[in-house]
């Protein structure tokens, strides 16, 4: 889908609406989903060519969504398509759809049913101010709450995006200059979130007050570009520059790049999942190679939960870094026990049980000569609802393996997100409702075992963990959110309050 904006006479043309209905998510695929990856480039030839190459290194953080939205020194343009960047925007007239020298994109799952290309980013709004769009990854954690403060004051929405509530905001401010307006809507949300936007005469780049969600920036060819992981810079050949700090705003436009503070001082909190599982291993995350993080977690899970085995196999292809750190540590041999077909879709499904079992080997397939007769020591990055794990560890198994100890490269999953991570409620989540010897039982291992949280702070290269004030959002570890989570206390509230109305009721 294809919209050409004019903000000179504040029209936009958009071709007809599109609903897509995303395949349904396997109910037995309990991998964790980062919902948004972001990058913007001011003031390059051919943007959107660039932006898109952007978008290829961030595929990772969102397969299922993606769009680009540029600025061609008159007009704007945007294109949202459902699926991946490769299908979206590629070919020889991609300029030409595209047009301009500053554009930004964004890379997205969506959300869990029926989703509509209009919750698609990058998001647009021809304002009094000007036109501006918008992308973001993260999730807002007061976004209801303010949307429906925008709905009982008029606010018309077009969408289901928290990102539409941030245009909402900059609208009804007041303020003379843009990036005024953008300091009072920013300052009114709150949760995790990377921003990148433009005019028609910036890019800005804003990183959420505890830096939850990753944003770097880069130079190409002297120009400033943004991207949510430096793996993205690398694609498009431009230079790492620094890390946007939390709680800052960049505006980068023709007289370089002006930084700015527009929240209270506070302590970093980056997300330490983003080492765990989200983030490509050869991105550097907050001056961390993602890849030797996750070496030393394996190293360190090793002291901590090593016993007897023949090889160390990892589960492909997260488990990898993970599980070489392991084997290095106990001396023992590492083994590619279990392939994975790269041809497969991650969205691949099938409607039956016994169809979903076999439909974990066209993914998987198990390395005979290896795992047959051994013991085997199976390495994955973590273990959310243990669905995907049973079956692996069955694959296993039936290949030969004599014994199959099973270790998380990360501590048990216990608590829900509510910063941009698809994880299941707290009732769903394995370790939160079973100790690791039941768990043991019902993954059908022989033993199992998973890194400590200050084994984990360990492999960061950390203090320890500092319960009063951690160096880094943990909240699926322990428990303990970096921020109030508004929209969540405020619907708990309203179930309390049927509940006892509910209760006064019965007693009547």
């Amino acid at each position: 889908m294809t919209d050409v904006l004019d903000t000179r006479l504040g029209r936009h043309w958009s071709g007809p609406a599109e609903r897509w209905s995303p395949p349904q998510r396997d109910p037995d695929d309990d991998t964790p989903r980062l919902e948004c990856g972001v990058f913007g480039a001011f003031d390059v030839a051919d943007a959107a060519a660039i932006t898109a190459l952007g978008l290829h290194a961030l595929q990772h953080r969102g397969q299922e969504a993606c769009g680009i939205a540029c600025f061609d020194g008159q007009r704007f343009h945007t294109e949202r398509h459902m699926g991946h960047v490769g299908d979206a925007f590629s070919g020889p007239d991609l300029v030409a759809r595209l047009p301009g020298r500053t554009a930004i994109g964004h890379t997205r799952y969506s959300t869990a049913g029926g989703s509509f290309i209009r919750n698609v980013q990058p998001m647009f709004a021809d304002l009094e101010a000007g036109g501006v769009a918008l992308a973001h990854n993260g999730n807002l954690t007061n976004f209801l709450t303010l949307r429906e403060q925008l709905v009982a004051d008029g606010a018309i929405f077009q969408s289901t995006s928290d990102s539409e509530v941030i245009l909402h905001l900059l609208a009804r401010s007041r303020k003379a200059r843009f990036v005024d307006r953008f300091i009072e809507a920013l300052t009114q949300i709150e949760g995790g979130y990377a921003l990148v936007a433009i005019t028609n005469k910036k890019l800005i780049g804003v990183r959420d007050p505890l830096g939850i969600r990753p944003l770097v920036l880069g130079e190409l060819d002297g120009k400033a570009v943004l991207a949510s992981e430096t793996c993205a810079l690398d694609m498009i050949g431009a230079r790492f520059v620094r890390d946007i700090e939390h709680g800052e705003m960049v505006v980068i436009d023709h007289n370089g790049v002006e930084s700015l503070r527009p929240f209270p001082a506070a302590r970093a909190r980056p997300c330490i999942f983003e080492y765990v599982y989200f983030a490509r291993p050869d991105s550097v995350v907050n001056g961390r190679s993602v890849y030797e993080v996750r070496k030393r977690m394996g190293r360190r899970l090793a002291q901590e939960s090593a016993v007897s085995a023949d090889v160390v196999v990892p589960v492909p292809d997260s488990g990898v870094p993970a599980a070489l750190g392991f084997a290095q540590e106990t001396g023992l041999p590492f083994e590619m026990g279990i392939i994975r077909n790269h041809y497969v879709g991650r969205t691949f499904i099938q409607p039956t049980q016994g169809a979903r079992e076999l439909g974990v080997r066209m993914k998987l397939s198990p390395n005979r000569a290896v795992l047959a007769g051994k013991r085997v020591m199976l390495i994955d990055d973590s273990i959310v609802r243990g669905t995907n794990s049973v079956r692996v560890v069955r694959m296993v198994r039936e290949a030969g393996a004599a014994e199959v100890h099973l270790r998380s490269a990360s501590p048990p999953i216990k608590w829900p997100d509510f910063y941009g991570i698809d994880m299941p409620d707290r009732d769903k989540l394995l370790a939160a409702n079973h100790s690791v010897e039941e768990i043991a039982r019902l993954l059908e291992v022989d033993s199992m075992g998973y890194l400590s949280v200050d084994g984990l702070y360990w492999a960061m290269d950390a203090e320890p963990r500092n319960p009063v004030d951690p160096q880094f959002t943990d909240h699926y570890f322990t428990g303990d959110y970096p921020t109030r989570l508004l929209d969540r206390e405020i619907a708990e509230g309203r179930n309390d309050s049927a509940d006892r109305q509910l209760s006064f009721l019965v007693d009547a």
